[in-house]
């Protein structure tokens, strides 16, 4: 695929995944951003800024180096595209990124507090706490330093920054998106067990086992060729929410 037929493609994925902040209430307004780095290349796409999200389509989208310059696009973009830069050129495994003040981990942020893990799920997805990344303020690549600071070494594809919100990493932007998501999920969770009373943390044998299951086992694993007909035998059902 040519260098244009991925900036095509990518396009319009990262204005689609635009749609899911909105549905799973993540975002107001028109705060937040979802980016995308391109395969093989040292350029990524991201929302352009402050446009609403109603507006957004695939032709609007701003294609920018790993330093944030822009390369395509008429409009600004996004407001956070020097934190997006500074974790695409510091963290080569990343390839999506995403951005929200989603309500309850936001809430998180303004106490400063890391979200415990008490909660498979969280042990799943985060493999931990999801860890609280410094104050810093918009305008420079100080917020990427700090998030690359906190998510380089954990297991957690999400940080709350303090005082500010989510950033979250993925192998793609889907898969940032889906952090992002669970993110804002389990804060609300485990927020409300502590208005019922003190929460119950998960051992760190089980949850390093639950992290690995969900993982390595859980889902559709791929297969090198189709199994023979002896080989061909239903598999036990997962178990799993």
């Amino acid at each position: 695929m040519s260098t244009a037929e991925l900036l095509q493609t990518l396009r319009r994925q990262v204005s689609d995944l635009h749609r899911e902040l909105v549905r799973y209430d993540l975002v107001a307004w028109t705060a937040g951003n979802v980016s995308g780095r391109v395969p093989g290349e040292d350029l990524m796409v991201i929302k352009p800024s402050g446009v609403s999200y109603d507006d957004l389509t695939p032709e609007s989208m701003i294609v920018c180096d790993l330093d944030g310059t822009v390369v395509e696009g008429d409009l600004s973009p996004s407001s956070d595209t020097a934190a997006h830069a500074y974790v695409y050129r510091h963290m080569p495994d990343v390839g999506g990124v995403v951005h929200t003040h989603s309500t309850y981990a936001a809430a998180w942020a303004a106490r400063a507090e890391p979200v415990p893990c008490v909660l498979t799920a969280m042990a799943d997805e985060f493999g931990g706490p999801i860890p609280i990344g410094p104050f810093a303020l918009i305008g420079d690549d100080s917020i990427g330093r700090g998030i690359v600071q906190t998510l380089q070494g954990h297991r957690s594809p999400a940080v709350i920054m303090q005082n500010h919100g989510v950033f979250s990493i993925g192998k793609d932007a889907r898969a940032a998106v889906k952090a992002a998501v669970m993110c804002e999920d389990v804060s609300r969770s485990v927020h409300l067990a502590r208005v019922l009373g003190p929460v119950v943390p998960i051992a760190q044998a089980d949850i390093d086992r639950l992290y690995d299951r969900y993982q390595n086992v859980y889902g559709q694993q791929p297969t090198d060729a189709p199994p023979t007909e002896d080989e061909a035998v239903p598999a036990a059902p997962k178990e799993h929410a």
